[in-house]
């Protein structure tokens, strides 16, 4: 599943004497498999594209094309339905469900595609064991460290099978080891299940394990290398 986003542009208080170019006129190619870091400071843009490009936000101008879908044309309810089924989301703060346990929290999002609860129970089992937790299925989030709450959080993500994962400053709160280890499933996971990762981030070590690096400043795409 390729991501297409061609002259996308976002601004902010466009109506008023100071408006803000969050996202410039952008043009990117992002093809199925690959392992993206966007890197740039804060309030260079990043995280406003990347919410573009799971359809978080809409931009002003331009189109996220997602393989032959133009997500830009889809209406609202169209829009949620294909994020539910074809994107995962990773959040600096977890975002986890704090009155479900580990398990229910994985199960989650596929419930809401429908599947069978012996399907959803399978899969949530068969993730957290391949994130480390497979002993911490029925502990809820609070009793839980960071780094095990945000492993949470990356199965929770693959869960419903999606295309690509949307990783937004995924280890900001996390220390040396548990980032380390974290990035570690991540790029398992992306290899094992061709799963294409993209992160927001302005940690240097999710940007050297990064195969592609994209930086960004002033709302555009200023150096795109692959490492």
């Amino acid at each position: 599943m390729s991501i297409q986003l061609k002259h996308l542009t976002r601004i902010y208080n466009r109506e008023t004497t100071f408006p803000v170019v969050a996202v410039d006129d952008v043009d990117l190619n992002i093809e199925q498999g690959e392992f993206v870091a966007v890197m740039g400071p804060s309030g260079s843009g990043k995280t406003t594209l990347l919410n573009m490009v799971g359809g978080i936000d809409r931009p002003d101008n331009g189109q996220v094309v997602i393989d032959r879908t133009d997500m830009t044309a889809l209406t609202d309810k169209e829009l949620i339905a294909f994020r539910r089924d074809n994107i995962g989301f990773i959040f600096q703060d977890f975002s986890l469900l704090p009155v479900l346990t580990a398990k229910e929290n994985v199960e989650f999002v596929m419930q809401l595609q429908g599947r069978s609860q012996s399907d959803c129970e399978t899969r949530a089992r068969e993730l957290l064991q391949e994130v480390g937790l497979g002993d911490q299925l029925n502990i809820v989030p609070g009793k839980l460290s960071g780094g095990q709450q945000q492993r949470i959080a990356v199965a929770r993500a693959l869960a419903p099978k999606p295309k690509f994962i949307l990783a937004d400053e995924p280890t900001a709160n996390l220390d040396a080891q548990t980032t380390r280890d974290l990035l570690d499933i991540m790029q398992r996971l992306n290899e094992k299940e061709g799963v294409t990762f993209i992160f927001s981030t302005h940690d240097p070590r999710v940007i050297e394990r990064a195969r592609r690096v994209i930086v960004f400043e002033d709302g555009q795409v200023r150096e795109d290398r692959t490492t």
